[in-house]
């Protein structure tokens, strides 16, 4: 399993805690230094079952500056959100852990760090 995360979030330290605690085996990937490819970011949206709006984190300044909160969101708009995820990695909502059944989640709480592990 790999776990993307900021080591400045305290929800992704705290999957790390829980992780370790449980005795995980796992990858860190700090997506903000290794970014992911456009291809990556549909890879982890078709394994959440989400739409990339559904993991921006629109409060980040980033966001206000492009005015995410006025995109459409549908499928046509799609790729220009993977593009704002891709140039501006810090929207990306973290953690997200992919799990070794071939699924993924956002991992911002215990249960969900939990639910991570149960498919692994």
């Amino acid at each position: 399993m790999e776990i993307w995360i900021n080591p400045a979030c305290s929800k992704c330290r705290g999957a790390l805690k829980l992780l370790d605690e449980e005795g995980a085996e796992y990858t860190v990937r700090r997506y903000l230094e290794e970014v992911p490819s456009r291809e990556e970011i549909r890879d982890v949206l078709d394994r959440l079952g989400l739409e990339p709006w559904d993991i921006t984190r629109t409060q980040e300044a980033a966001a206000k500056e492009l005015g995410l909160k006025e995109w459409p969101r549908e499928a046509g708009a799609r790729e220009r959100w993977i593009t704002a995820l891709v140039e501006h990695p810090k929207l990306i909502q973290r953690p997200i852990i992919t799990a070794d059944d071939g699924t993924a989640v956002v991992a911002r709480t215990d249960e969900a760090v939990r639910d991570a592990l149960s498919r692994s």
